[in-house]
């Protein structure tokens, strides 16, 4: 038995003992948090999936795990199918699966504190149907059987002083009250971690990746505050910065400070806020207000100072890719180089700049077969060699206290098919012709994706996950609400209209199992591109500057204006890194960035 099925049977167990006839594991924190702390891995302890999206639900006698199709192959490399079934999400979602297919009559658990209040509303109906009951637990049942489950992270917080900031926290809770005072609200409950770090002009060490602090804040229409954090993190200056306008708390009085609100009204975000939250406002008698966190879309649109910050970030680390591209180009074909050595490598190069406070996620080392998985992690048990023939894949980024950035590269490891070129060259038309794109305010990036796919859907092609993210500056590098994706695709979600100062990827691929994966991915600005007598509109300036392989490109499929662009933009590869670099990187570079045409 592996010991992904003596965990599964250790919580079966304990199931029963709960009078619990099952229980839903999601993949996500207290604050709904893409990336969580070790304390709150639950799932890949549980089944062994590392990827960053999914859930699973465990019954007595069947198990599934629900991903989406970024995951396909991942899941099933990582997860036993004796253990759980594979489930494609949103084809079929959790509820539905639950109303299919628990016990008639049955108890199933779920932890308040790990979902959303519209989920909890979903699955109570889908089993009401079926005749089950959805229970609230007061403990989660995968903390009692994982005995050497780590702590919660004690990590400090520090301070981001305005100087990075470009704007003070006393003006960020100004403009959170004055929207407390548009909406009539007393108060509004911030739970999203990046949003708390950014409102208050501080970041934390809790999650890998990702430089946020366990916290929770409720924010007052006078713009003074409730920071929940646990004591330790706070030293001195983080005191001094807070001021007393900021009143601490420990973070584990939070769940009882949400009854003291009887009679005020209080904003929460539905999205996310934990159901937990929404129970306890309702039950101390508040008036509770279901709206979007007021930081959210302050937070994407980027100030000058927060964009300044980024150029300069995307700059070293641009350069830090190209050298780690040259240094892969030369390797690989001798042989004995691996996808965990050039994971490696690549973190040298990045810590060569002397600033790198961490990656922005775990880089994806993908060669061969594994790049056809979009969000695969390499493991000492799945790490390849890089051979002859294949296509590499490298998607990563780093944490800087000027920025968060995030690219994709692929190169051949010897000469590549003409298939791999042809279908190379059409991700990169797909990918120019969002990079070129002009619209009318108003524009959604649901609205622009096709222009990423229509070289690939010409010949019957496509990608199963979306096109653009949005980026945080030094936060989240998947940050919302702007997104380029069709709303059923994950990162899809609510049209969101992309307003100047959103920072994006820009990132088509192309899959093919059990084969190779390619994607370009670059990071973007939304600007304003208006003319004179026009209608307001806005368009992308390219943020990311490291060579594109061009011996996988077929120029002869390339339009003049294509041309035009990727010879422009190589030119500004060479203008914006080539200070980076020594004097035989250099040459490197000049031969990488000569014209297409």
């Amino acid at each position: 038995m592996s010991i992904h099925s003596t965990r599964l049977a250790a919580l079966r167990a304990h199931l029963q003992q709960s009078r619990l006839d099952g229980f839903v594991v999601p993949l996500t924190d207290e604050h709904m948090s893409e990336y969580v702390g070790a304390y709150a891995q639950r799932l890949a302890w549980l089944t062994g999936f590392q990827g960053s999206a999914g859930s699973a639900v465990v019954l007595a006698d069947s198990a599934a795990i629900f991903t989406d199709g970024r995951y396909t192959l991942q899941v099933r490399e990582q997860v036993s199918a004796a253990d759980f079934e594979y489930v494609a999400v949103p084809a079929t979602s959790i509820a539905a699966w639950l109303g299919a297919h628990a016990p008639a009559g049955g108890r199933i658990g779920y932890d308040p504190w790990l979902h959303t209040r519209a989920w909890v509303e979903e699955a109570r109906a889908a089993l009401a149907a079926r005749g089950a009951e959805l229970i609230a637990v007061d403990a989660n049942p995968i903390d009692a059987v994982w005995s050497d489950r780590p702590v919660a992270s004690d990590a400090p917080l520090v301070v981001q002083d305005e100087a990075r900031a470009g704007v003070g926290s006393a003006a960020k809770r100004a403009q959170i009250a004055d929207w407390l005072a548009e909406t009539g609200a007393d108060a509004v409950v911030l739970t999203a971690l990046d949003s708390i770090a950014w409102a208050l002009n501080v970041r934390g060490g809790d999650v890998a990746h990702t430089p946020v602090a366990l916290a929770y804040a409720i924010v007052d229409a006078d713009g003074t505050a409730d920071l929940f954090v646990a004591p330790e993190k706070v030293s001195d200056a983080v005191r001094q910065h807070l001021g007393n306008a900021i009143r601490l708390h420990p973070r584990a009085a939070f769940a009882e400070a949400l009854g003291r609100y009887a009679g005020k009204t209080i904003a929460a975000d539905p999205e996310r806020a934990v159901a937990a939250i929404f129970d306890r406002l309702d039950s101390g008698g508040a008036t509770v207000l279901a709206l979007r966190d007021p930081v959210v879309l302050t937070k994407a649109v980027k100030n000058p100072v927060e964009i300044a910050g980024h150029r300069t970030a995307s700059a070293r680390d641009g350069a830090a890719l190209a050298k780690f591209l040259r240094w892969v180009e030369a390797e690989a074909p001798k042989g004995g180089l691996d996808e965990l050595a050039c994971v490696a490598k690549l973190q040298a190069f990045r810590e060569a700049t002397g600033v790198l406070l961490d990656t922005s996620f775990d880089t994806i080392s993908a060669t061969g077969a594994h790049g056809a998985s979009p969000h695969y992690h390499s493991t000492p048990e799945s790490n390849a060699p890089l051979e002859l023939g294949q296509l590499y894949l490298v998607d990563s980024g780093g944490q800087y206290a000027d920025g968060t950035t995030d690219l994709t590269r692929v190169l051949p490891i010897g000469e590549p098919t003409a298939e791999v070129r042809d279908r190379f060259t059409r991700v990169l038309q797909g990918h120019i012709a969002l990079a070129t794109a002009v619209f009318p305010l108003g524009t959604t990036g649901a609205q622009l994706d096709p222009f990423a796919r229509r070289p690939l859907w010409a010949v019957g092609l496509d990608y199963a996950h979306g096109t653009g993210h949005g980026v945080g500056a030094y936060l989240s590098v998947h940050e919302g609400p702007q997104r380029i994706a069709p709303p059923s695709y994950p990162g899809g979600g609510p049209a969101e209209p992309l307003r100047a100062g959103m920072i994006l990827s820009n990132e088509p691929g192309y899959y093919k199992a059990g084969e190779y994966g390619i994607r370009i991915e670059n990071l973007i600005l939304v600007e304003d591109r208006s003319f004179d007598g026009g209608a307001p509109m806005l368009g992308f300036e390219t943020l990311t500057f490291c060579p594109i392989e061009r011996s996988l490109i077929v120029a002869e499929m390339l339009s003049a204006a294509e041309r035009a662009w990727l010879d422009s933009y190589h030119e500004r590869v060479v203008a914006v890194i080539g200070a980076h670099l020594d004097a035989d990187e250099r040459a490197w570079l000049d031969a990488k960035c000569a014209p297409i045409s």
